[in-house]
């Protein structure tokens, strides 16, 4: 997955005398650097908003500083209302699109934030964030063609987006275009030598090309930078499996279980390399439960046809 970008409202509209007195409440809303918790920082815009005395301007910062706020803690609803409010408050600003965008993303709403990516590029044609998270939207709808395009455009605005390349790389594995995916996953990790996902999605472009040993090592990185994800133990130990080395795949298969219990994929994972092993019984048993949890899942179906056992 990719990372969605929000961008704070600030008080640089303000005049200069205004600057200077900024109040303790307001210093407190803004919140720059991160002085202040979430909660510290919700409390001093509510204080901000309901002093009746900020004009139109200010009362949309204020409103978007708390919707980023709420938004950090996880409160979509607030966050999306509070950004609306902005919207009403200052809708020429482009900013308040993007992040409304982002709440609703976070929900599961690809097509309210794809509206509003989009008001926000019709505001400012140049919003490279707007494009980038337009184009995340548009890929976990599946629209890879329409990801590619809005992706590329955010790197030709900002050619240092780390999160744009591997976020394009994804959508051109996803078409089969895998050396274009490699590439840009390459140049994601160039700009971000700590982007764990571009190691996974990478990783996994490799194993569509067969390479599995490099595979292995870039599935290896990401395990490094964030050890509690399951997916990446999944990936390396389907990596191990495709490379004749079940004996190490189950070790990360039960890894990848202990971390996520009872996953449909890791077990249909673990059930191939258990049958690998000469495990049987052990397989048959994987397989089924996969399809328990996921009736889908084609692999394990073929494998339990193939073993001669009833799903």
């Amino acid at each position: 997955m990719g990372r969605l970008l929000l961008t704070v409202g600030t008080i640089i509209g303000l005049a200069g005398p205004a600057l200077a007195q900024v109040s303790e409440a307001w210093a407190r809303c803004l919140n720059e650097n991160g002085a202040y918790s979430f909660d510290v920082a919700i409390a001093a815009c509510t204080a901000v908003i309901n002093s009746g005395k900020e004009t139109q301007a200010t009362l949309a910062i204020a409103y978007s500083n708390r919707a980023y706020a709420y938004d950090s803690k996880g409160d979509k609803d607030r966050a999306i209302a509070d950004y609306s409010n902005a919207i009403h408050l200052k809708p020429t600003d482009s900013n308040h699109y993007n992040n409304r965008g982002v709440a609703y993303r976070a929900k599961g709403d690809n097509d309210r934030a794809i509206d509003d990516y989009g008001k926000a590029i019709e505001l400012d044609p140049k919003h490279a964030q707007a494009y980038s998270n337009r184009g995340y939207a548009y890929r976990s709808k599946r629209q890879y063609d329409e990801a590619i395009a809005d992706l590329t455009t955010a790197i030709a605005i900002d050619p240092r987006d780390a999160d744009a390349y591997n976020n394009r790389g994804y959508a051109h594995r996803r078409k089969g275009q895998l050396d274009q995916a490699i590439a840009d996953l390459t140049k994601a990790l160039e700009l971000n030598p700590k982007l764990v996902n571009a190691y996974s999605n990478r990783g996994a472009a490799y194993e569509d090309k067969k390479d599995y040993e490099r595979a292995i090592s870039d599935y290896s990185k990401a395990i490094d930078i964030d050890p509690g994800d399951a997916d990446y133990y999944n990936g390396r130990a389907w990596a191990y499996y495709k490379a004749g080395k079940a004996q190490q795949g189950l070790l990360d298969a039960e890894k990848s279980l202990q971390l996520r219990p009872n996953d449909a994929n890791t077990l249909d994972t673990r059930g191939h390399i258990l049958e690998a092993l000469g495990r049987r019984e052990a397989a048959i048993a994987d397989f089924r439960q996969a399809l328990a949890k996921d009736p889908n899942i084609k692999d394990s179906i073929a494998a339990l046809k193939r073993l001669g056992a009833n799903p």
